[in-house]
């Protein structure tokens, strides 16, 4: 019975997403990249909206159209988010054995006991040619601004662990695409802010006791984006794991701040 009551606690809520995240396929050149949508109430497709892309986590690789949304869906789901923040919001789902970021493991990088390399020592290329979902993922925000509906001057882009990392990685790759980020406990390649220091604001989470993704890399990233000159926030939470998602969906300014921010010319 205890068990049943926290599977009950997980998959009531996520069922109710699915229920308003509309499940789609975005198709191109054989390759598939399933994903969730969820339209502004009252969505009138003549009117202009904000887009958020939102990447998850290597737990919530699949091709289940489903699992992505465990983390983050039902923060854009409140009705008063809603109504004060109408937007269109897409969470991508990345297959198994596949990245948001392209990276680099080698051989001798140590491994935990679920196989995650030790991301301090692996090499992160942007400039290399993106994985197949990374691919997708932009082609199917490209098809989102041609309908017509979507701000071009407000897509904003997060995501947390393997997406926090796509974060950094799809930044790096079009610099002049998005007005705000926020990656949640990711890593990246440092070196590559100055392509996006000067038009997109970024808010970086991590958790000081993170020993999934150390906190190493978001350290970098901030005190690069600040010499930069950038529009940049950085909340390390004391005593906090991997999980710092949590801490960063219950900010009381995170919404707010992510809409602020429009494209910068």
């Amino acid at each position: 019975m205890r068990y049943l009551f926290c599977f009950l606690l997980f998959a009531v809520p996520l069922m109710a997403s699915a229920q308003d995240f509309e499940a789609r396929e975005f198709h191109r050149e054989g390759d598939i990249l399933p994903y969730r949508i969820l339209y502004p109430e009252n969505y009138d497709p003549h009117k202009h909206y904000p887009l958020i892309l939102f990447m998850h986590g290597a737990g919530e690789r699949g091709n289940d159209n489903f699992s992505q949304l465990k983390h983050g869906s039902q923060l854009f789901l409140r009705d008063s988010i809603r109504k004060k923040y109408p937007a269109i919001v897409v969470f991508p789902q990345c297959p198994l054995n596949n990245t948001w970021a392209t990276l680099s493991v080698e051989r001798d990088v140590p491994r935990d006991s679920t196989g995650r390399p030790d991301y301090s020592r692996i090499k992160f290329l942007p400039d290399n040619k993106p994985t197949v979902p990374s691919k997708l993922l932009h082609q199917l925000m490209d098809s989102l601004v041609a309908s017509g509906s979507v701000d071009t001057r407000r897509i904003y882009v997060g995501g947390l662990s393997m997406g926090g990392m796509g974060t950094f990685d799809i930044l790096a790759r079009f610099p002049k695409r998005f007005a705000a980020a926020f990656p949640i406990c990711g890593a990246g390649n440092e070196q590559k802010t100055s392509r996006y220091a000067k038009t997109t604001a970024l808010w970086i989470f991590h958790g000081t006791d993170d020993k999934i993704v150390p906190p190493t890399s978001s350290r970098l990233f901030y005190k690069r984006l600040q010499r930069e000159g950038a529009d940049v926030r950085y909340s390390e939470y004391p005593g906090v794991g991997h999980n710092s998602w949590e801490n960063a969906f219950a900010e009381p300014e995170l919404l707010h701040w992510l809409f602020s921010h429009r494209l910068k010319n």
